[in-house]
């Protein structure tokens, strides 16, 4: 289980693995429950590319970032 201390947005940390290049078990530590269980469970089973090549670069509220985004700079720095 890898740990990625997020930057700018309301959850703290992401937790998530990656096997073979696949993404498993996210999770969000804090953040707008509804939505961040939501972006887990989409990504379930997702190649890391494909995740990276979807969420990079949402901005939530003119923050610059957001929830998805982290988890895609998250697996950016894990490659």
């Amino acid at each position: 289980m890898s740990v990625f201390r997020t930057r700018g947005v309301c959850a703290q940390a992401i937790e998530y693995e990656v096997l073979d290049g696949v993404v498993h078990n996210v999770k969000f530590i804090g953040g707008c429950s509804g939505n961040t269980q939501g972006v887990a469970t989409l990504v379930e089973g997702m190649k890391v590319e494909d995740v990276i090549s979807k969420l990079e670069g949402i901005n939530c509220g003119g923050k610059g970032t957001s929830c998805p985004d982290q988890l895609a700079k998250a697996l950016k720095a894990a490659q």
